[in-house]
């Protein structure tokens, strides 16, 4: 009998509902941060008898990825104890509550506390929802699902903060209301995630799990993708927080331009995303790493030169295909490294290192700015990713080489 986390049907995996669910929950997780960015002027003047109103504005947007950088890690050991529907459910259920708090709350410290507590709900989503991928789905299905997760968030961060945009001209307390759309996705999710049932120490994953314990390499290998994974936020989210300011240092309008370059990063994202699975398989994971790191560079070079608006816009393009092929392959490549009964605290341990690189990048980016100029940013960022992508090719070549020397008689 086919177990709950096993898939051997041959059908598509969008069309599965573990999948949707899954897909709905990642769709969840891009909403936490700039869902409410459009409304954050309207905030300022609405709640300006506080005296930290600029400040605690500002704050409001970040606050998410503190909280899911510090908690996520233990809601992975928790996933792993208490199983993953209890804590996806609860997450979901505490989203709802806390995003739309902003409704309500009189003033902005106490909004600002939903904020963090917001940020708790998204660490129980991602660990669950990323150890429920490696319980559900082995092989292709596991692949096309990790590319599909990333066009969920990119798509759905488009819509979300489109919609936002539209209803902050109402006013500057609606866009919370857009938090409440998960209790649209709660009733998919109760009916089709369940936590799989435990395997026999005869299965495959159980013999895995030992081996691992025994040969503790999976550790050393999951922290260098940690590593990995929050430089790769780190240089990407230079464009979320220092591309309003460089655009208007540029002669741009900062607010029309910022919003064209960022849906457009999302959109060459979402798409291309969706063709993770057909270049993972044909390249492999150096392989991927090459092009999405090479992808990346190249964008950034097109910023430096960019003279125009269509420069801009592929450079846009360029930088969201790029973090978009890469993204998929840190959870994949989790999923295969760790046992499964330590999937859980992976996804955690992976979720906070994105959320730890975009907490940390304009911590970096600020202070090269303020010394060489958005120029010297671009160029030292362009080099470095190129130089990662350099680093994968070697070590995709190095791989190849050593696969044709076995098989050699």
């Amino acid at each position: 009998m086919e177990s709950v986390h096993e898939t051997t049907s041959a059908r598509p995996v969008w069309v599965d509902g573990r999948a949707i669910a899954l897909l709905m929950a990642a769709s969840l997780t891009v909403m936490a941060n700039a869902t409410i960015s459009p409304a954050l002027p309207g905030l300022e003047r609405l709640l300006a008898d506080d005296p930290n109103a600029a400040l605690l504005t500002r704050l409001l947007v970040p606050a998410p990825s503190l909280s899911v950088a510090l908690c996520a890690p233990l809601a992975g050991v928790m996933a792993d104890r208490f199983g993953r529907r209890r804590l996806l459910l609860s997450g979901v259920i505490l989203f709802i509550i806390a995003g739309c708090a902003g409704l309500v709350l009189p003033s902005l410290q106490a909004i600002f506390a939903s904020r963090l507590v917001l940020g708790v709900a998204v660490a129980l989503i991602m660990t669950a929802q990323t150890a429920l991928v490696g319980d559900y789905f082995t092989g292709n299905h596991r692949s096309a699902l990790t590319g599909l997760q990333i066009s969920a968030r990119n798509f759905g961060g488009l819509v979300f903060i489109s919609l936002a945009g539209w209803i902050a001209a109402l006013s500057p307390r609606l866009p919370f209301a857009i938090y409440g759309l998960a209790a649209v996705f709660l009733p998919l999710m109760w009916r089709v995630i369940v936590d799989p049932a435990p395997r026999s120490p005869e299965a495959p994953d159980a013999r895995q799990a030992e081996i691992a314990d025994r040969h503790p390499t999976w550790v050393a290998l999951l922290l260098l993708l940690v590593i990995l994974q929050a430089a790769t936020n780190m240089i990407f989210f230079v464009m979320p927080t220092q591309m309003s300011f460089y655009l208007e240092a540029a002669g741009y309008d900062g607010a029309i331009m910022t919003g064209a370059f960022l849906g457009i990063l999302m959109i060459a994202g979402g798409c291309s995303a969706l063709l993770y699975p057909r270049i993972q398989r044909a390249t492999g994971y150096p392989g991927i790493f090459f092009l999405a790191y090479a992808a990346m560079a190249l964008g950034f070079f097109l910023l430096l030169q960019a003279a125009s608006t269509v420069s801009l816009f592929a450079a846009a393009a360029a930088i969201g295909t790029g973090y978009a092929l890469a993204s998929p392959s840190f959870v994949a490549l989790m999923l295969e490294l760790a046992p499964a009964r330590y999937r859980g605290l992976g996804g955690g341990v992976l979720t906070a290192s994105i959320f730890m690189g975009q907490f940390c990048s304009p911590l970096v980016s600020s202070p090269l700015i303020a010394s060489f100029g958005y120029a010297g940013l671009f160029h030292a960022t362009a080099l470095l990713v190129a130089a990662m992508s350099v680093a994968a090719g070697v070590a995709g070549g190095a791989n190849w080489m050593r696969t044709r020397s076995v098989g050699r008689p």
